[in-house]
């Protein structure tokens, strides 16, 4: 099965291309490209930021008070109006605004109280900060494998499960859920807290549910290319008063201060006994955050509507695999994933490049991508690329065959339409048998003019990508 099961059909089917006309040769081979102008991307100033948001954070800056514990009371700071703003939208008892999702994932698995040394279960498929934060939190990662749609493989996890295990670390990953709702059943089965690695996927849900809220804590990243903007930034959500408690304690709570989040009872520790790690948030992006939150709705619609419009019009592609959810709508659309199953994705995504799209194969192996595994060189305890390939052998193989496309939420649908025809351009090249593309492809059909938005204030022209014997269940730390 291949695009997204819950999108509209293309209306109506596509001719197939010719390969002896000068349209149709590849950019790569010398033709002209799908597009000349940048694929808009976070890096080249594509944000989601408005006046009001940009007015917010200069208020902040005026102001003066820039380090969140001041003279105020807490529900009256920027960070303390934030995370208030932040328990409404999750709908959890409490969030703790940090200095970045690294912290925000460390944070979450010490405040879990996992002890030191412990192993933590992660995907093969994660960003680099996933280990990281193990690291950081004193502990160890211990990789698992993932499934052709690039999710954490529950069945792998069970079938190679470790007594050193403390905690279970998923990860949404791209911005696609993870089967949260399993992990979490057997993450109470073994007696170990779920920690979610929602980075990725802020305001993404599951059934309903918004991802972050399943296990016993969920970290969130606020850095550029997120749905929530500052740069740099992150935070965490919980319903768990003393992990909570030891959270805000460990981010950097001084001298009584950790009592400032309890304004309605006494904090549940003193924090006397855990070290200040200094992860505190700033009172200058909580502002801008904050402003942030009410267009968040529509950010969202428009991550969702984009890619939508796009899976359903390569649904049909024969050639690749589009990435499927979990679920029905189980996606924040961040980015475009597909395989390339028996192909070459490597030449894939730089064909894509030429014809003016941004595109990645995440497992190249001319490109340091730290998304792929094997990259992370400080977890293991050898170089040899092929021996720690050889430890999640089919994760190492559907990350070869990945082709990642950053899809920001100020694409337009004209953009998108650029996207659609570029990938049908490299798939008619790349099979030119099979009737797969057309000089100008119609994509599926597009939403009413209506529903269009108008363009986004500060986007500058010009977002970020049968079963092999399992490896050796650990991955040595140097």
């Amino acid at each position: 099965m291949k695009g997204n099961d819950e999108a509209p059909a293309p209306p109506r089917p596509l001719p197939a291309a010719r390969h002896d006309r000068p349209e149709d040769r590849l950019a790569l081979h010398g033709g002209a490209p799908v597009r000349r102008t940048p694929w808009p991307t976070y890096d080249k100033g594509a944000v989601f930021v408005h006046p009001e948001d940009e007015e917010a954070a200069c208020r902040a800056v005026r102001s003066h008070l820039y380090f969140r514990y001041d003279h105020r009371p807490q529900h009256e700071t920027e960070c303390g109006r934030f995370e208030d703003e932040l328990c409404r939208f999750f709908g959890t008892r409490h969030a703790l605004a940090v200095s970045s999702g690294t912290a925000a994932l460390a944070l979450a698995i010490m405040a879990a109280r996992v002890p030191p040394g412990s192993l933590v279960a992660c995907p093969g498929f994660t960003f680099v900060a996933t280990p990281s934060a193990i690291v950081m939190a004193g502990c160890r990662p211990f990789l698992v494998e993932v499934d052709q749609d690039l999710r954490m493989d529950i069945d792998d996890l069970r079938r190679r499960w470790d007594p050193r295990i403390g905690a279970i670390l998923v990860v949404h990953m791209r911005g696609f859920a993870a089967d949260a709702e399993a992990l979490a059943r057997f993450a109470t089965e073994m007696g170990v807290p779920l920690i979610e690695d929602a980075v990725p996927a802020l305001g993404a849900e599951l059934n309903g549910r918004k991802l972050g809220t399943f296990g016993a804590a969920g970290a969130f990243s606020t850095q550029s290319d997120k749905a929530l903007n500052s740069g740099e930034g992150g935070f965490l959500v919980t319903d768990d008063r003393e992990l909570y408690a030891r959270a805000v304690a460990l981010s950097g709570a001084y001298e009584g201060r950790l009592r400032r989040h309890f304004p309605d009872g006494e904090a549940p520790l003193t924090g006397l006994d855990l070290p200040l790690l200094s992860l505190r948030m700033d009172e200058i992006r909580a502002a801008l955050l904050r402003a942030e939150m009410a267009r968040l709705p529509e950010r969202l619609r428009l991550f969702h509507r984009n890619y939508g419009y796009v899976a359903a019009a390569l649904a049909d592609l024969p050639g690749i695999a589009i990435r499927r959810p979990v679920a029905p709508g189980a996606y924040l659309g961040e980015a475009f994933v597909f395989r390339v199953p028996g192909g070459d994705a490597g030449w894939f995504a730089r064909a894509l490049c030429r014809e003016g799209v941004d595109a990645r194969n995440i497992g190249a192996d001319d490109d340091l991508n730290v998304r792929a595994f094997w990259n992370w060189r400080f977890v293991y305890d050898t170089d040899d690329l092929d021996e720690i390939r050889a430890m999640l052998p089919r994760t190492a193989g559907y990350l070869r065959e990945a082709v990642d496309v950053p899809l920001s939420s100020s694409l337009t649908l004209d953009d998108c339409d650029d996207l659609v025809r570029a990938v049908r351009k490299v798939a008619a090249a790349a099979h030119p048998a099979r009737p797969v593309a057309a000089e100008h492809p119609a994509p599926a059909e597009r939403p009413v003019a209506a529903e269009r938005p108008g363009p986004v204030e500060h986007p500058v022209a010009a977002e970020r990508p049968g079963p092999a014997p399992a490896g050796p269940a650990e991955p040595v730390r140097r």
